[in-house]
């Protein structure tokens, strides 16, 4: 459980006013009361871009520890959030996204992951991550290669956020999604030129990577169900191949 959060703010004074810097303070606060956690401090720097973040402290009893390297052959994989918001917020920065489309990603980017302690109490759940800055590929390789296993991603049922095609069709995404995808091209096999800019997408407070025991996928459902949190089952990990990922288009 968390305890406390302490800010780290890079404000460019000269550009960006302080106004605006205290309504990134106010909606950090907000965050923090819907977790039950005090702001308790931080630190701010003059910076030539503003760069925003808080560093978390909590608890976990050690038998609760979920890692990211202890998936198994056959497990099946789930994600709590739909893919995009690297997608949305670029097209945002060049003054080309729409309203409605920011407003979805806002809403995603700011739902807390509290599910994940949880998920922690639960031992079927074998392996736990978070989709972050090396998209939802980058992460699945990270659980396979430590797990030593490889996976299958069932292109079709993976979560996108809404209208994602209308931004990739005028070649409207981040620069650090072809770094991502350079970084580990030669580990992935059948991915598409749409599929590509989705899935190598970088999130900002993306959703957790759930690796569940093939036995109990009906119960890890119902889990989910009851505790009003999506449950995007999107493929499984299978025994380690020449290839680490496997993308399914159809």
């Amino acid at each position: 459980r968390p305890l406390m959060a302490l800010a780290i703010l890079g404000w460019p004074v000269e550009k960006l006013s302080p106004e605006l810097a205290q309504q990134v303070l106010d909606g950090s606060r907000s965050v923090c009361a819907k977790a039950n956690i005090p702001l308790a401090g931080g630190h701010s720097i003059d910076s030539p871009e503003p760069i925003f973040g808080l560093a978390v402290s909590g608890l976990v009893h050690k038998a609760n520890l979920k890692k990211n390297n202890t998936a198994k052959p056959g497990d099946r994989l789930y994600l709590t959030k739909p893919l995009g918001a690297g997608i949305i917020t670029t097209a945002q920065k060049r003054g080309l996204a729409d309203a409605a489309d920011v407003a979805e990603a806002v809403r995603w980017m700011t739902e807390l992951n509290a599910i994940g302690a949880e998920l922690g109490e639960l031992l079927y759940v074998t392996a736990l991550t978070d989709i972050t800055g090396f998209g939802l590929l980058g992460h699945v390789i990270e659980v396979c290669e430590g797990s030593g296993v490889s996976a299958e991603i069932h292109y079709p049922q993976v979560p996108l956020m809404n209208n994602l095609k209308s931004y990739t069709d005028r070649f409207i995404y981040p620069d650090n999604t072809m770094r991502n995808w350079q970084s580990f091209e030669k580990k992935v096999e059948g991915i598409g030129s749409e599929s590509l800019l989705t899935l190598c997408d970088p999130q900002t407070s993306g959703g957790l990577l759930v690796c569940v025991d093939q036995d109990a996928q009906k119960d890890f459902e119902q889990f989910m169900h009851k505790r009003q949190v999506q449950a995007y089952g999107i493929g499984q990990t299978t025994p380690l191949r020449d290839s680490v990922i496997i993308v399914v288009e159809q």
